[in-house]
Order: structure tokens, then C-alpha cells, then sequence
């Protein structure tokens, strides 16, 4: 071990659009929402993660809240870096065990440009990245579920997060097919506060209607055990004073329902373009749901009406490419191949 490996820590990261999630020594050690609050004059930052949440869509003029991430990429370059460098210092560790360089190995869309791309890299090295990788988010999820990448087995799998849609046909330790589309937990929040506006002429927050999507949040209306209710309160739009309705999830079905068909076109045109012994292996073998996104009630049974294949939604999906940057990481001479 060189003088460069003892300074240099391991850390995997799942940069996401809805939240951060940075694993260390095998385990998550951050899970934090991908937003900061920033002074406003100043562009000082003053929180990050669940702290600056918290204050989201509460702030005055002082303060603003900003979501440097938008469909999986950066938007706000120079909020990123801070958030990155912020998020690594809420790993929990003893001082001299940490040290201020990084070897980094960070999921990203498998269908963003070479500028993202670029975009990201230069990020993490201005968050004192020593040696960045970059490994696809479809790949990372299949590693991280169990799936065995090297075989020369196809493996589909449907990774909805929080910006954007990763579908992947993995075989020989590559993407063969692929589909890369900007609807997911993001798209399913603004479906929501749009059917609020129009049917209940209310106003609600993006935090509201994420509660919605979490708590009553389906894909189809007929549910085998439903949730029950919620009330939420809001704005009426036509008085300006607040209210407080009750949504079902049948609701949240009917607003959903365009974004999922979306979801659905997207996963039959990768079907199409699989080649026809991968897709003997993916009539066999099904297919794998990760992600956020794989938590909304009856997505499974969905799927599998419109496709006729087997539905498997992963264990514990919100972590299941933070567990295959895990692997990745812990195993980097043999996944090298896989990152960039």
C-alpha cells in the first residue's frame, strides 16, 4: 500500500435528484435529501440535506432554497459541489480516520451526455476526489439487487428515481439495450399538484405532494389492501383562505396514470429492441423494479399486465444503487470495466 492509498478514503455515492445517499466502510451513512439552503445576498450556504428540506418552499427573502440537481444531472454547478462536500461531512467518523482526499465511485443516468457527465466528474474533484469513477445507475442496480452482471444471462431492469427513468438490458457485464427518460418521482409530483389544482382548486406545496405520492400513492385504483386516506391541507384558489380535503389513492392513480404510460412505452420500446435470446432470458428471468419509484402500490401488477412478464420489485429499492456502488467500490480492480 502506497503513501497515496493510506491518505485517500473510499466513499461510493448515489447522487440523486430526490436525495443523496453516500456509503462508507459497506454501510449507508448518509441518506439526506439533495437540497441547500443559501443566503441569498451572500451565496453562503447555510444548510443542506433533511436541515435544509425543512425550510423548503418556507423561506423569506433572506433565504432560498435550491435543488442543484434536475432529471439526474447537475443544474446548479457551483450549489453541487457544496452539497457534495457538505454531505461527506456528515459521515459520522472519528477524525483521524478521515482524511481530505477521496476515492470516489458516483451512479449517474446511463443516458446523460458527455457534458453531464463532465459536469459531475469536475464536481466530485472540486469535492477533493483524488480518483473519480463513474458507473451507470441500471448497472450499479443490478449489482446491488444480486444480479450476476457477468453472465451471459439477460437481466432487465427498471430504475425509477427521483428525475429520471433508467431501463437496461445487462448481459456480459454491458448494457445492451437502453432507455434513459425524464419521467419519474419528480414527474409524479407535479401529476399531483396539477390534478389538485384542477379538481379540488387547491393549492398544495411540492412537500405535499410528496406525502400524497408516499402515503396514498398508486398506480392503479384497485388495490388487494389500499391505504386509507389522508387529509391535506392547502390553499383554496378561488377564497385564497386554507382548507383541508381528504385524497384516496384512486385519486393519485388518475393523476399518475400519463406519467406511468410513459414509464410503460418506455419499457416495451427497450423490449422491441432487445435482441431475441436476451429476450427468451427476460421472459425467463422477469423483470427488476429499483428505485423510489418501485414503492408506488400496484406498479408491479401494472407492468405485468402490460407486458406479461414477471414483475420483481427489489428489497429495500431507495438503496439498491448505493449498494451496487458499494460493491463496485469494494471490488474496483474487478468492476474497473465498468466505470468511466
Amino acid at each position: 500500500m502506497g503513501l497515496f492509498d493510506f491518505l485517500t478514503t473510499d466513499i461510493g455515492i448515489d447522487l440523486g435528484t430526490a436525495n443523496t445517499l453516500i456509503v462508507y466502510n459497506d454501510e449507508v451513512m448518509v441518506n439526506q435529501p439533495s437540497i441547500v439552503a443559501v443566503d441569498r445576498m451572500s451565496g453562503k450556504v447555510i444548510a443542506i440535506g433533511e436541515e435544509a428540506q425543512q425550510m423548503h418552499e418556507k423561506t423569506h427573502e433572506k433565504y432560498k432554497t435550491i435543488r442543484p440537481l434536475r432529471d439526474g444531472v447537475i443544474a446548479d454547478f457551483t450549489v453541487a459541489e457544496a452539497m457534495i462536500q457538505g454531505m461527506i461531512k456528515l459521515i459520522p467518523r472519528k477524525r483521524w480516520l478521515f482524511n481530505n482526499s477521496y476515492r470516489m465511485v458516483i451512479c449517474i443516468p446511463s443516458g446523460i451526455t458527455e457534458v453531464e457527465r463532465r459536469a459531475v466528474m469536475d464536481s466530485a474533484e472540486h469535492s477533493h476526489g483524488k480518483e473519480v469513477h463513474l458507473v451507470d445507475e441500471p448497472m450499479a442496480a443490478a449489482i446491488g439487487i444480486g444480479l450476476d452482471v457477468k453472465a451471459p444471462t439477460g437481466h432487465m431492469v427498471v430504475d425509477i428515481g427521483g428525475g429520471t427513468t433508467e431501463i437496461a438490458v445487462i448481459a456480459l457485464s454491458g448494457i445492451v439495450t437502453d432507455q434513459s427518460i425524464r419521467i419519474a418521482g419528480d414527474e409524479f409530483n407535479d401529476d399531483i399538484l396539477d390534478y389538485m389544482r384542477k379538481q379540488h382548486n387547491m393549492l398544495i406545496g411540492e412537500r405535499s405532494a410528496e406525502r400524497i405520492k408516499i402515503e396514498v400513492g398508486a398506480a392503479i385504483p384497485d388495490l388487494e389492501f389500499p391505504p386509507e386516506e389522508i387529509e391535506i391541507r392547502g390553499k383554496d384558489l378561488m377564497s385564497g383562505i386554507p382548507k383541508t380535503i381528504k385524497i384516496s389513492h384512486t385519486e393519485v392513480a388518475e393523476a399518475l396514470n400519463k406519467s406511468i404510460t410513459k414509464i410503460e412505452d418506455a419499457v416495451l420500446k427497450a423490449l422491441e429492441s432487445t435482441p431475441p435470446e436476451l429476450s427468451a432470458d427476460i421472459y425467463e428471468q422477469g423483470i427488476h423494479i429499483t428505485g423510489g419509484g418501485a414503492l408506488l402500490r400496484g406498479l408491479d401488477v401494472r407492468l405485468h399486465a402490460k407486458t406479461q412478464l414477471p414483475i420483481h420489485v427489489a428489497e429495500d429499492p431507495l438503496k439498491a444503487v448505493v449498494r451496487g456502488t458499494a460493491i463496485v467500490l469494494k471490488n474496483l480492480d474487478e468492476f474497473r470495466y465498468l466505470t468511466t
